[in-house]
């Protein structure tokens, strides 16, 4: 089987990407909200911010993918 490297990605976005896309928007969303639920109900300041930043990180992905996939949604 003779396979090529690819140099770059292709312009499209197959079914498959999709899927996974979705996942992980899914993925981050569902960590943002842990994260968030579980700093409400923790009393130590340290966790609690550790958390936070987690909360912080996670909602952060899920813009940008967000984001990304509302700016390029026109191109086509």
């Amino acid at each position: 089987m003779n396979q090529t490297s690819m140099k770059q990605p292709p312009n499209v976005i197959s079914n498959k990407d999709l899927s996974y896309i979705e996942d992980m928007l899914a993925w981050n969303l569902t960590a943002a909200k842990s994260a968030r639920e579980f700093a409400s109900h923790v009393n130590d300041q340290e966790i609690k911010q550790e958390l936070e930043q987690t909360f912080q990180m996670h909602k952060k992905h899920y813009d940008e993918l967000l984001n990304f996939l509302q700016s390029h949604a026109n191109m086509n």
